[in-house]
């Protein structure tokens, strides 16, 4: 995921769930139990879904 971002040139932030008590609890309230999980203008996609994260990020 984070090498398709920086290949796209978009900025982003990154939060390990696995580190960050706060960014496990958000993945969670928004009911998800994989990663990754990448909010596109409020969209979430989960995993590596590369058709729907181009279709997100070209509108």
């Amino acid at each position: 995921m984070k090498e398709f971002l920086h290949q796209k040139g978009i900025t982003f932030t990154d939060r390990d769930v696995t580190q960050d008590d706060a960014a496990f609890e958000d993945v969670m309230r928004m009911g998800f139990a994989a990663t990754p999980v990448t909010l596109i203008d409020g969209e979430a996609v989960v995993g590596f879904n590369k058709a729907k994260l181009e279709q997100l990020l070209a509108a």
